[in-house]
This record gives C-alpha cells, sequence and structure tokens, in this order.
C-alpha cells in the first residue's frame, strides 16, 4: 500500500511538472520571440520620447538564421483601430530608419553641423504615425541591423525577400496579438515597388491557404516606385516634357536608339552619340529631384571633412553611400543619419546586438543580391483581380522613376476610371493630381516631390497619406 501511495505521488508530482512546464511554456511564448524592447529615450533627442518606440529582432528563414531587426512605432491616435503598415524602404538594401528619419517618421535629424557626438532629433509634425502604426523593418539581410547567422543565410534575392518579409509580419503578430484585428497594409518606396507586390501576394495566398495567424490583409502603397528593370528609359520623355532637352534631340533620340535608352548597344554610334549629349545635358541636374541643387565636391580636399578632421582627429569618418555634403545641401541629414546609427550609446538605447554587424550603412549595396524579378506589372494585375486597394505615388520632379513610367504600367492594367484627372489640395493649394481605378487603385502626383516624395513634401504626402488609409477621397 505504502509503495502504491508513493507511486501515485510520484505520478502525480511528474504530471504537475509537466503542467508547470506547459505554463511556463505558454507564459514565454506571450513574451515577443524577437526579445523586443520599449525604447523611451534616444541620443540626441532632449526628454523621454513622446511616442511609443519598440525595436527588436525577429527570426526568419530556415533555422531562423536571419535576425531581421525593426522598429516599431505605435499609433499616436487610436492603436486599437487604427491600421498596421509594415514599412520597406528602397535601395535594395536601406534601412528603414531611412524612412523614419528622412521621409514619414516622428523625428528627424536636424539639419545642422556635425559636432562629434550623436546628430541631434527633432520631432517632425507630419508623422504617419498619427493616424497609423507602422512597423519599419530592415530586409533583405544586411540592411541596416538585419544580419546572417549563417553563409548560407547572406544569400537573398527579390522572391526570398518576399517570403522573408511574409514570415516576419505573422512571427510579429503572434507577439503582439493585440493587433490582430487591425487593418493591414504593406507599403513602400523606390526599389521597394519590385518585391513589395510580391510580399502582398505572398500574404494573400498565405491567407488562402489558412496560414496562422491570418493578417487582416486591406491593400498597399507604394511612393516612386521602381517597377521594371528599364523604368529609365522614361527618363528621355520626362526630360523632354520638362523643357531639359531639345525637340531636336528628342526626335533624334527616339529614331536613333528606338526607344531603348538603358541598354544601348556601341554599334549603335548615332544613339550612343545622342545619349552622350543627354547625360551632358542633364548632368548638372539632381536625378532625384530635378528642383533640387546638385550637391558635388571635391573629393581631394572637401572643406566639410577637412573641418571635422581637424576638429576631431581621433574620429573614425565613415564610410557612407553619400558623397560627403555641405551643411546646407538637402542630402545632408543623409549623411548624418550615419554618424547617429553608429554611435555606441545610440546603439544600446536601440537593443542592438553587439557584435552583430560592423559600420551601419543608410543603403548597403550587397553584391549577392540576386534580381530575380524583372516586373512587378503582374503581381499588381494578381492584387487588383483579389480586390486589394493600392495608393500608387509620385513626386512628379523625379527623373530617376518617373510618374510617365507609373502611368503607363497603371494604364496597361486596362480598369476603367471611376474618378477622372484632377487637382487634390493641401493647405488651401494644388498638392498635386489623381486618379482612381475600378480596381480600387488610386495613382496621385505630388507637386514639387521628388524621388522619395514625403523628403520633400512632407505635409502634401502626410495629407494624402491620412486621407487615403482613411478611405477618405483625396
Amino acid at each position: 500500500m505504502g509503495k502504491l501511495k508513493s507511486s501515485v505521488i510520484s505520478s502525480d508530482l511528474v504530471h504537475r511538472s509537466i503542467l508547470l512546464f506547459l505554463l511556463l511554456l505558454t507564459l514565454y511564448s506571450i513574451e515577443p520571440a524577437s526579445c523586443a524592447s520599449r525604447v523611451k529615450f534616444l541620443p540626441g533627442f532632449e526628454g523621454p520620447l513622446p511616442f511609443l518606440l519598440e525595436t527588436g529582432y525577429v527570426g526568419v528563414g530556415e533555422s531562423e538564421d536571419v535576425q531581421t531587426f525593426y522598429y516599431f512605432i505605435e499609433s499616436d491616435n487610436n492603436p486599437k483601430e487604427d491600421p498596421l503598415l509594415l514599412w520597406l524602404s528602397g535601395g535594395p538594401g536601406c534601412s528603414g530608419l531611412s524612412a523614419l528619419f528622412l521621409e514619414i517618421g516622428p523625428l528627424e535629424l536636424k539639419q545642422e553641423e556635425y559636432n562629434g557626438g550623436p546628430p541631434n532629433l527633432i520631432v517632425r509634425n507630419e508623422s504617419w504615425n498619427k493616424v497609423s502604426s507602422i512597423i519599419y523593418v530592415d530586409l533583405p539581410v544586411f540592411t541596416g541591423f538585419t544580419y546572417a547567422t549563417t553563409e548560407l543565410a547572406a544569400q537573398s534575392s527579390d522572391t526570398l525577400l518576399a517570403r522573408q518579409a511574409h514570415q516576419f509580419l505573422r512571427k510579429w503578430l503572434i507577439d503582439h496579438p493585440k493587433f490582430l484585428s487591425n487593418e493591414v497594409y504593406i507599403a513602400g518606396d523606390s526599389y521597394s515597388g519590385i518585391p513589395l507586390p510580391a510580399i502582398v501576394q505572398e500574404i494573400a495566398q498565405g491567407n488562402e491557404k489558412g496560414f496562422q495567424p491570418r493578417i487582416n490583409l486591406q491593400g498597399y502603397l507604394l511612393g516612386n516606385p521602381i517597377t521594371t528593370r528599364r523604368e529609365n528609359d522614361d527618363g528621355i520623355p520626362f526630360a523632354h516634357g520638362m523643357a531639359l532637352i531639345s525637340d531636336e534631340l528628342y526626335e533624334s533620340l527616339q529614331k536613333n536608339c528606338k526607344g531603348n535608352y538603358v541598354d544601348v548597344d556601341s554599334e549603335n554610334v548615332l544613339c550612343y552619340k545622342d545619349m552622350e549629349l543627354f547625360n551632358k545635358l542633364v548632368s548638372g541636374l539632381s536625378g532625384y529631384n530635378i528642383l533640387e541643387p546638385l550637391c558635388e565636391f571635391d573629393h581631394s580636399t572637401p572643406p566639410l571633412k577637412r573641418s571635422l578632421i581637424e576638429k576631431f582627429p581621433g574620429k573614425h569618418f565613415l564610410k557612407t553611400d553619400l558623397k560627403l555634403p555641405d551643411v546646407t545641401c538637402p542630402t545632408y541629414t543623409s549623411f548624418l543619419s550615419a554618424y547617429w546609427a553608429n554611435d555606441d550609446n545610440v546603439r544600446t538605447a536601440l537593443n542592438v546586438r553587439k557584435g552583430s554587424i560592423g559600420t551601419w550603412i543608410r543603403c548597403h549595396r550587397d553584391e549577392r543580391f540576386m534580381y530575380d524579378i524583372s516586373s512587378s506589372v503582374e503581381y499588381h494585375t494578381n492584387l487588383s483581380i483579389k480586390g486589394y486597394r493600392s495608393l500608387i505615388y509620385s513626386g512628379d520632379h523625379d527623373m530617376i522613376a518617373p510618374f510617365l513610367g507609373t502611368q503607363e504600367w497603371i494604364k496597361s492594367l486596362n480598369y476603367s476610371i471611376v474618378d477622372d484627372w484632377r487637382p487634390w489640395n493641401s493647405n488651401g493649394q494644388v498638392g498635386g493630381y489623381t486618379r482612381t481605378y475600378s480596381n480600387q487603385m488610386t495613382f496621385a502626383t505630388v507637386k514639387g516631390a521628388g524621388h522619395t516624395a514625403p523628403m520633400y513634401k512632407s505635409k502634401e504626402c502626410f495629407d494624402m497619406f491620412s486621407r487615403w488609409i482613411s478611405k477618405r477621397a483625396l
């Protein structure tokens, strides 16, 4: 009898131990698997942050061998009901911090001469998190603070990026179940125009296959999107329409190059000569915004670099993807972003894993990246059939991804117009022009803006976005 009682007690202890283990497992599963952390203070910003910022990692890929870094900023308005955006910057390889600081986030870098410490941050009044919660994600691998734990995981491509972004979002929502019912939109600009529609399709197909958790996907938005590998072919008609080249040169280019201005055959001497003249005529312009000054500098003795070296002789000067600009140059804050993100105190505040990456580069060009989607038009077609909403906007002074090419592929979808070409206003003035189609796609230009339109027209772009995301007419 004693042995039986002892056996029962032993069995009961085992049973209780298993229950305790399962309970602990459940409790831990509620905590973000990403080891996410709330960030209340940031170097360069005075006082506590006036918004909820969370940073962390989510493992994606085989054995979670890609550790994906993200910045999450909760909506200031009504986070329980406001839409959730997953934002991917272009590149490929541009960090989400680029969009956060330079385009749509609640903070921006103060445009002032670098003084050796973390650059100063100031509040941006037209932040998109006033009406939505936003996850800024660093993808593909080696973008921003995202890193690989194996050599195999160091490989990346457009299609792999789509799968990893899809996996990231589902895992993030498991860790943040209070957002499972929120409407979800996938957003980005520039090169994101290639992989982003594929990401939306991946998510839609996952929902159709019953993947859990189900994502409340409603649509997507793209700014100044690259859509095909031949986007720059549209730079010639754009330049002609903007009176940057003569009628005679334009006619000669059309005749001699036959619409191909990117892969010019060296044996086509006449086209080659026309392209040489074209490049000479526009060489004094900024392709990102032809209204802005071109920031060119003497690389041998740039005055700003010389002055910085004199002030901080022991300071390591970072390699960035930009020429070293003058403080008055519009790209100066892009230059400052590298100094901010590479400051040890900043990395500690952001909870970046020590030793995970070397120098942070705003737009990392990885030679191993495979460009295996040549055009995203097919994905737009599929998503239109499924009925997803979309907003496609273009700064009308962008010569990198001109609005002409964007209008062309939208027209090729062959949907009828339900709200024809008309101006949309911001602050009582024309902010741009817009047209809406029967596939729930809205196209809008942003007057006076360039590539990554919110960099140039923050107020106008916020007005455009806030109306569209709340399902109002622009």
